[in-house]
């Protein structure tokens, strides 16, 4: 579809983003790279078909669990097919504990075969390195073959370090974090996996000559170290676009979350209900190297996390998902 009508189009979808994914038909989309097929017209540009050619992808919905958590951690499977009702088909997964390999509590294995059953995936997970970053390398290097397990089990194509703990957050730490970053995508790429860094809005704040960003942006492999855009993180630091980062990086951005910003606190919200307008600051997907995209919301919710995300989703299917299409 062309953005330009997809602006002016994206308020169609209307009452069938509601109903449940059953009523509206599964397609078989297989785990992968989910690109968008484009073709490209002189005068135009860029064109996005809704008439794809036999074979293509399309992206599948994401929601990042951690929305959810507490949900998860007192119902895992009920709170899966609550999601999945909802349209949410792939899941950036959360509630990792390294010692049995379990998440939310179930052995990865078992977690695999219910998600199967469902017709799910999980394509992304986020690992608490951060815990380990004054750790004896041999232990960073334990856990990180300890998250690759459950990786592997979960068919999960990429593992993603989420999080700097704030008593880290110096320019020197920022600089061993970015030759720790690629020690470790190195393990995680000989597993047959990728590996990805999620940025907030502190690697946007001066840290010395450059910001932590952009020191990490230089200093990193991009064949060892993937990025996963925070969106809203972009938009709160305000020191640059997503548009400009993907423009600068090509390629780089194999993941993106999505997420709105509160008008008044700026805290998170549920998507439309915020300051963030998505048809006029996402990426070029194919640009980007997008492979897969969550909804996530941390916190702030209207009235329930399951409601919000409800909520997020209908609001993605009527207002932002042509985009992808």
């Amino acid at each position: 579809m062309d953005r330009r009508k997809f602006i002016s189009r994206s308020g169609l979808a209307g009452a069938a983003s509601l109903l449940p994914l059953g009523a509206l038909g599964r397609s078989n989309i297989t785990p992968g790279c989910h690109r968008p097929w484009r073709e490209t017209s002189p005068e135009t540009g860029p064109v996005f078909s809704g008439n794809p050619p036999s074979g293509s992808r399309k992206f599948k919905l994401g929601l990042q669990l951690f929305t959810v958590n507490d949900d998860m951690n007192r119902d895992p499977l009920g709170t899966l097919k609550a999601v999945q009702a909802m349209g949410y088909e792939d899941f950036e997964i959360y509630g990792f504990d390294p010692e049995p390999v379990t998440y939310y509590g179930l052995e990865a294995a078992r977690l695999r075969s219910s998600l199967d059953t469902l017709g799910l995936t999980v394509s992304s997970g986020h690992y608490g390195f951060s815990t380990f970053f004054d750790a004896p390398e041999d232990r960073m290097r334990w856990f990180t073959d300890r998250c690759i397990q459950g990786a592997l089990a979960l068919g999960s194509p990429y593992i993603t370090w989420p999080w700097l703990a704030p008593d880290y957050r110096t320019a020197e730490n920022y600089r061993k974090l970015a030759g720790m970053l690629n020690r470790i995508g190195e393990q995680v790429k000989a597993a047959g996996l990728g590996f990805a860094y999620h940025n907030h809005g502190f690697e946007f704040k001066a840290a010395g000559e450059v910001t932590p960003y952009e020191l990490l942006l230089r200093e990193t492999d991009p064949e060892l170290v993937k990025l996963q855009m925070d969106l809203y993180w972009v938009v709160h630091a305000g020191r640059t676009t997503p548009q400009q980062l993907v423009s600068e990086h090509p390629g780089r951005f194999v993941m993106w979350h999505i997420k709105d910003m509160d008008t008044r606190t700026r805290d998170y919200t549920e998507l439309g209900n915020g300051s963030i307008h998505y048809p006029n600051i996402l990426p070029d997907p194919d640009a980007s190297g997008l492979e897969y995209y969550y909804i996530e919301q941390g916190g702030n919710f209207a009235s329930s996390p399951l409601e919000s995300v409800a909520a997020s989703a209908a609001y993605f299917k009527e207002h932002v998902q042509g985009y992808f299409e």
